[in-house]
């Protein structure tokens, strides 16, 4: 009897230790590791990795959205494929292939629907975030038999999600509040919308237009009075230079009712208005902008560049509307993600193939560990916000 007990109690203590440690996912994340096809689970309180999950297939332009709870991270690869990852037991849930080429995601407020936006075939598609079901698509056929590459897809309110469509130069609205048939509204944008972002209120769209200067505005409160455009012509006059990487919106910062914005192709980050979108200034920078990005306080922006400025980051003081600090973190800087209060900020270094973390009041490195080829960077802190 008691060799039956002692058997027992030993089972009982080895799944005890083969379970994973009791732990809340406030301070958790995920680094895209985009030549491997593997992610790294990260604490950003311990400040390195806690597990490392292979299998998610091709990564090279990947991105993260979190579920309510932050429980539940689901991966959107360039290969179309859907991937939901358990954070706390560090596993993938399930992963579904569900287009040629996709280029992110979006889940809904109420936190039931994760969309899709697909370049091949053209599109939106919308899943069940609990099991990952088809619940219905929305083809992105601007005219009779041509389809576009959709970008910058958002969320809204009501279960409504923003996107803009590249080749057909509008952006649609998609409400989902019957998951299995959607409607859709249409909007013009202007020439080759390519990324899009939605202010944290949730209450303007925006779209940057890459062939044409300018940024297409959509007031989603108000989408009877249709798009509006800003920022047109800001570099009339002027010769345009070669654009090495497509800057990207959805990193953009919204600071002391200012908004900052990278300028397609210019040594330059706009400011404008949030009260009347006009453009009250130039900031100069080192190179090309790629992700603008604002402290959770909103008293710094930090910038990165394209190539072959990638090694750099510069931080703007937005109480001067001037650069403060230049830090060379390492090669190939192509993302950032601030900790959910701000005090540090961790970039991925996708050349040293490591993730460097900085203290973003001394401006000092507090911290790194290995990655392969890292790049976007995705904190659970974004499963509050509106647009991440």
């Amino acid at each position: 009897m008691m060799r039956k007990l002692f058997a027992l109690l030993s089972i009982v203590l080895l799944a005890a230790c083969a379970s994973p440690p009791l732990r809340g996912t406030g301070d958790l994340g995920l680094v895209i590791e985009r030549a491997s096809g593997h992610v790294s689970l990260v604490d950003t309180s311990a400040g390195k990795p806690y597990a490392r999950i292979g299998g998610l297939g091709d990564l090279s332009h990947a991105s993260v959205v979190y579920s309510r709870d932050g429980r539940y991270a689901y991966v959107f690869g360039r290969d179309g494929g859907l991937t939901k990852i358990d954070l706390l037991e560090a596993r993938i849930v399930k992963r579904v292939l569900q287009s040629g080429n996709a280029i992110g995601g979006s889940i809904s407020q109420d936190g039931r629907i994760v969309v899709a936006q697909n370049y091949t075939p053209g599109g939106i598609k919308a899943f069940d975030s609990e099991t990952l079901e088809l619940l219905s698509e929305v083809p992105a056929e601007y005219a009779p038999g041509s389809f576009s590459k959709v970008v910058g897809l958002a969320d809204l309110s009501a279960n409504r999600f923003a996107y803009a469509l590249f080749d057909g130069g509008e952006i649609w609205v998609s409400d989902f509040a019957d998951p299995r048939h959607p409607t859709t509204q249409r909007y013009p944008a202007g020439l080759q919308p390519y990324d899009g972002l939605v202010t944290p209120d949730g209450r303007h769209y925006l779209a940057g237009l890459f062939g044409e200067d300018g940024v297409a505005l959509l007031d989603t409160w108000q989408p009877e009075k249709g798009t509006r455009r800003i920022l047109d012509n800001y570099g009339r006059g002027e010769e345009k230079l070669p654009v090495f990487k497509m800057p990207h919106l959805r990193g953009w910062s919204m600071a002391q009712g200012k908004a900052y914005l990278p300028a397609i192709g210019r040594h330059e980050v706009l400011v404008v208005s949030g009260s009347n979108w006009q453009e009250v200034g130039r900031i100069a920078v080192k190179g090309q902008p790629v992700f603008v990005m604002a402290r959770p306080d909103g008293r710094q922006v930090w910038v990165n560049f394209a190539f072959p400025d990638n090694g750099w980051v510069q931080v703007i003081d937005t109480l001067s509307g001037k650069v403060v600090q230049t830090l060379e973190p390492g090669k190939a800087i192509l993302h950032m993600e601030f900790t959910p209060r701000g005090e540090q900020v961790w970039l991925s270094a996708r050349d040293d193939n490591k993730v460097v973390i900085y203290d973003t009041a001394s401006f000092s490195k507090v911290g790194e560990f290995t990655a392969q080829a890292p790049s976007g960077i995705f904190f659970t802190s974004r499963a509050q916000r509106t647009g991440f």
